[in-house]
């Protein structure tokens, strides 16, 4: 062979080798470039992973709030029913309570000692029955201040003097309170 040929060989080599070197290193690009985008692609799905996890962990959190406060607020609301159940049953008892202050006022007049003790033994017995279920009398008497957030105006009459204007003179009706609920308002007579 000649050097010529030769040349041309070694020449030809050296295009298919550097040919070859560019191919490898194209494809060695494309390697890394298609790993790089695994690996965005990873870490967009382990982002959106973690982004999911917050979602759903923020969703427990409210919905988790949302039953505790619907829990405590079913726990008030039981609270006061047991407080105010037997309102109905205090509510109808309370006029013969009122009896009973009436009759002992009409019997203590009478000279009959021992129809008098038997009747307040069984008004006593009454009053501290109520008294256990939670009723208080709501104290108002005459000389107190009319507010009419706590007594019920049935009438006026004049002031037999001028400190009695705009003040109870009489109460006619006691009232009564359930707890911290006033259940029947006293009913009373103020000065004008």
């Amino acid at each position: 062979m000649n050097f010529k040929n030769i040349f041309k060989n070694t020449s030809n080599m050296t295009t298919e080798n550097t040919e070859i070197d560019q191919e490898l290193e194209e494809a060695t690009l494309e390697n890394n470039a298609n790993e790089e985008q695994t690996i965005v692609e990873e870490l967009s799905v382990e982002e959106q992973l973690t982004q999911d996890l917050a979602k759903e962990k923020d969703k427990y959190l409210r919905l988790f709030a949302e039953f505790e406060n619907y829990k405590r607020r079913t726990t008030k609301e039981r609270i006061e029913l047991f407080k105010t159940a037997n309102q109905e049953v205090l509510l109808a008892m309370l006029p013969v309570l009122d009896d009973f202050d009436r009759a002992i006022t009409e019997i203590s007049k009478s000279e009959d000692e021992l129809l008098l003790k038997g009747v307040e033994l069984i008004h006593e017995k009454l009053k501290n029955t109520l008294i256990a279920k939670g009723l208080e009398q709501f104290e108002v008497k005459a000389g107190d201040a009319f507010d009419a957030d706590f007594a019920e105006a049935i009438t006026q009459i004049p002031a037999s003097s001028d400190e009695m204007k705009g003040k109870i003179v009489d109460v006619l009706e006691k009232g009564y309170k359930l707890g911290d609920k006033i259940i029947r308002f006293p009913k009373v007579v103020i000065g004008q």
